[in-house]
């Protein structure tokens, strides 16, 4: 069948038919389906033995964003999230992008950065020379770790030595072990190769090694996104496409220059982000912590993303940060929805996969501004907020629909509304 992600009124279809068309569309399996659906995702007995003191599962919404076209191939992304307008957002900013071609994105390799401090070092410049002049020794021992990602063309790339003058406890040493972890996110691989190499590089300097960690600042591993359309697409209800690229130009400026909006702007970015990494069982922490960084590295904290107008009139937008993911290991491949959400997605390796991520990024950054400069965000968000709200005050079933309606012709979204609303339907039936 079609494999386009054009899936229009896919949102009005019942679960059970989303569930089918994806089963058909993504070739799953009756296990995989059913772990997308939730009927058979992750159970306790498996938790129990993910992480610690296991009481349960805690589950989230799990939506489809349609209409992403990402280097000339459809995908249907799966988003993991619970804040409403979110996917319907993603969703509509795809549609928009799809009309001019869609989203442009490419990754670099995935080189991490995995980090030794060394302490009581007497001279930090000979002892830098001493082991960069060591590096492929330390090099071929970091690699014995993983034989097997050594094969599969990963493993130590290079060494690097950072002298830090002066710290709160004075002077150290930094030693970078830079390594490429193929298709996994590759902490596990990376940490273990430093264990092995501390040993080594406190001997070769003379010093005492404490910390030994991967850093989630990747920014040897950035992912990137772009997109062009046409002005005249942003057009709706009584804003002119001109004016709302134009509106958005200026808000994303204000995001450049002001970290309180930045910190927003970014968020709303992130919304898109962490609900594929959370989908597909990679780290949301480390990409969320790889993400801020990155955002303050010239010194002050500023928009992820670049919006412009270009020498046509058409909005082009970019947005670029590090995306460490992976496809094997971890949760990605112990959870049962994880794997079948990559399945679903069609992405072959990491660096696929974070393509896919970014512009989706840039996407929830489209429809934020969008939003924001036209009618505001509050209109279409309280629309979907409202069924939160709904179900919050104690209604099921139809009663969710009839609760909602009257929140909003009475131009009140509130948790007391939703009671006095809901009494009173009840007294009704």
């Amino acid at each position: 069948m079609d494999k386009s992600s054009r899936l229009s009124g896919f949102y009005k279809l019942s679960l059970a038919e989303r569930i089918d068309l994806l089963e058909q569309m993504a070739d799953l399996t009756d296990e995989e389906a059913s772990a997308l659906s939730g009927t058979h995702g992750l159970a306790a007995a498996q938790a129990e033995h993910m992480i610690e003191n296991v009481v349960g599962v805690f589950g989230l919404p799990l939506g489809i964003a349609t209409n992403f076209v990402v280097n000339g191939r459809d995908v249907l992304v799966p988003m993991a999230i619970e804040e409403p307008s979110v996917v319907a957002g993603a969703s509509l900013a795809a549609l928009l992008v799809r009309e001019g071609g869609g989203f442009e994105a490419s990754s670099d390799p995935p080189l991490m950065i995995g980090q030794i401090q060394v302490l009581d070092v007497k001279d930090l410049p000979l002892a830098r020379s001493d082991l960069l002049a060591a590096r492929e020794r330390i090099l071929t021992l970091a690699n014995a770790q993983d034989p097997v990602i050594v094969k599969l063309g990963g493993g130590a790339r290079d060494l690097e030595v950072r002298v830090v003058e002066d710290s709160p406890v004075g002077a150290m040493l930094v030693v970078h072990l830079v390594y490429d972890t193929r298709d996994a996110m590759g902490a596990n691989a990376v940490n273990t190769a430093l264990e092995a190499v501390a040993p080594l590089v406190a001997e070769i300097c003379g010093g005492r090694t404490l910390l030994r960690i991967l850093s989630n600042l990747a920014d040897r591993r950035l992912a990137r996104a772009r997109c062009r359309l046409p002005a005249g697409s942003l057009a709706h209800g009584d804003f002119g496409g001109e004016q709302v690229a134009r509106s958005i130009v200026e808000a994303w400026a204000l995001a450049t220059v002001d970290p309180y909006r930045a910190a927003t702007h970014n968020k709303g970015i992130m919304n898109g982000i962490d609900a594929v990494v959370i989908a597909t069982g990679n780290d949301w922490r480390a990409i969320e912590a790889g993400a801020h960084a990155y955002a303050a590295r010239a010194g002050s904290y500023t928009s992820l993303s670049n919006w412009e107008l270009d020498g046509s009139g058409h909005l082009v937008g970019t947005l670029e940060l590090p995306m460490a993911v992976g496809i094997v290991g971890g949760a990605t491949r112990s959870h049962a929805t994880a794997r079948a959400a990559v399945k679903l997605l069609g992405v072959r390796t990491a660096s696929e996969l974070a393509q896919v991520i970014v512009a989706v990024g840039l996407a929830q950054n489209l429809a934020a501004l969008r939003a924001l400069t036209s009618e505001g965000i509050q209109q279409g968000h309280m629309k979907l907020h409202a069924r939160q709200v709904a179900m919050a005050a104690g209604a099921q079933g139809e009663m969710i629909d009839r609760v909602v309606q009257g929140m909003l012709e009475a131009k009140i979204v509130r948790a007391d509304k939703a009671e006095d609303i809901l009494k009173q339907l009840t007294v009704r039936s």
